[in-house]
């Protein structure tokens, strides 16, 4: 991987196993990205963004960085697991979990909002979380490893724009 003395360099992370889910776009691409200049073995994990998934892939795969690619539906519980699971099994270890999967799936005015709408928001959002750090928590035991969750502005100001008007 390419060296810049601009760059911090963390050596205890060198070899670790960590999952970034939602990694293929935004935060969760840069910080996938940055594990890997880490030396950081990545599960990068995506939804729908198979093309900006293989590429970011490519690039990691290019610095020298072994990446691992795992698409699921984080709505889904059952698809969260089968993640979590399949990139612990694939290194044989799991050192960290970034929670970074989430979005809004539309925005839609509290009178027009369903309940299937809410569920599946807080599907994503929310149960994904649980269900990622639950299913992590074994693998990362063993290790001393890590979660670290992120989220948006929208947990603050519920995105605004239309959303939840």
């Amino acid at each position: 991987m390419p060296t810049d003395p601009t760059t911090l360099v963390i050596p205890d992370l060198a070899g670790k196993a960590v999952l970034v889910t939602g990694a293929s776009t935004g935060i969760g691409a840069a910080l996938a990205l940055a594990y890997a200049r880490q030396k950081c073995r990545v599960a990068l994990h995506y939804n729908s963004s198979r093309e900006a998934a293989e590429e970011l892939a490519k690039t990691i795969r290019d610095d020298g960085g072994e990446v691992f690619l795992t698409q699921g539906d984080f709505s889904v519980p059952a698809d969260v697991e089968r993640v979590v699971e399949g990139s612990a099994e694939h290194f044989g270890r799991l050192d960290g979990l970034v929670n970074n999967a989430g979005g809004m799936l539309g925005r839609v005015a509290y009178a027009e909002q369903t309940e299937a709408h809410y569920d599946a928001v807080m599907d994503l959002n929310a149960r994904s979380v649980l269900t990622a750090s639950r299913r992590a928590i074994p693998w990362l035991k063993r290790q001393g490893g890590f979660i670290i969750n992120t989220t948006s502005i929208a947990a603050r100001n519920g995105a605004g724009g239309g959303a939840g008007l």
